[in-house]
This record gives C-alpha cells, structure tokens and sequence, in this order.
C-alpha cells in the first residue's frame, strides 16, 4: 500500500489479492467508474456508449472473483476515501509465458483526471508486477486514435507493434490496436 498526498487530499493506492477482499461498496464503485468511463467514450473495455450497468456488473464479478496473489490483482486508487481509478494486473499461469504480465481495463474517474491518478495506478502495478509477482515484462493493448499510446510512453513503455485497423467503433471508424511493452521491470 502507498500514500501520496495531493495537495490537501490524500491519496492512496491498495492492492486486492482475494474475493473477500472486495466488499460490496468497492464493487459497486468500480463498476461505477466503469460505466462512467466507457459512457465517456473511454478505451477500457466496453466501447460502445451507453454501456450496461448490469453487463458491468456481471464483468467486475469476474474480475473479483479471478482474484489470486499470483496471477490477478486489482489495483485501486482512493483519493480521499472514494474511487478515483484502477486497473487489473494479470499473469497467466502457463510457464511458456508466466515471466509476464499484462495490464488491463485502466481507468480513472473522469472528474479527477489530470492529477497524475493513472500514472500513479500504472506505477504501482509495475512495482506489484517486479517485486511481489516476481514479473519480468508487463504488456499492454491499448486502442489506437486517443492518446494512449503518449501517455504509456511517458511512463516507459514501448511500443512493438500494432494491428491495423482492428478495432471497429463504428462504420468507418477503424482504430488500431497498439501493442505495448514495458520490460525490463
């Protein structure tokens, strides 16, 4: 667990490794934040405004329930007791390619953006991924067209590929699909 103060706010990130560590008042407030971002027009998972909340729901139910120490984990970012953002780090099991990790659904509330939060939440699941996962690469896919690749960029990661026009939001509204790497950890 780390706490950043922000000003006059505070600022801390937390980990969950279990289920049961996810209470129902967490859940709730990420599959809020999940809605809220994809309803914006995020690239978190569900591209295609107005999303579901019941769909949400049934995917942050996943999600918690995958939990385990080694190979899924949430990271979640509070700022002042309330959500501002999280991601879900992943490892899969099978020993070809257990040296990696990858991140997904990385999201921030919108009305806390610019504050470093997702950067912050990025940080904190590569030292996760390195130190407690014993993770030698993290890998990302990020959608093409909004600005993901810079912002990944910023914080080390690289680019290594993409596929052209894979990602179909709408009639003739093809994005790529950046594949991104961040190695060593």
């Amino acid at each position: 667990m780390t706490t950043a103060m922000t000003g006059d706010n505070a600022l801390l990130y937390t980990q969950l490794v279990a289920p049961d560590a996810a209470g129902d008042a967490l859940v709730s407030a990420l599959t809020e934040c999940w809605t809220e971002v994809s309803d914006a027009g995020g690239a978190a998972g569900f591209p295609f405004p107005p999303v579901d909340p019941a769909e949400v729901a049934a995917a942050v139910d996943r999600i918690v329930a995958g939990l385990d120490p080694a190979s899924s984990r949430l990271v979640v970012a509070t700022l002042d007791g309330t959500l501002a953002g999280w991601l879900n780090l992943r490892r899969d099991p099978h020993r070809l390619v257990a040296h990696w990790g990858t991140l997904h659904h990385v999201q921030t509330r919108l009305r806390v953006r610019g504050r470093g939060i997702g950067a912050g939440l990025v940080r904190q699941a590569r030292v996760i991924a390195r130190d407690e996962m014993g993770l030698e690469q993290l890998r990302l896919a990020a959608r093409g067209g909004v600005g993901l690749e810079e912002f990944y960029g910023r914080l080390g990661w690289q680019e290594v590929g993409r596929w052209p026009g894979a990602l179909r939001l709408a009639p003739g509204d093809d994005r790529d699909e950046v594949l991104m790497v961040l190695a060593p950890l």
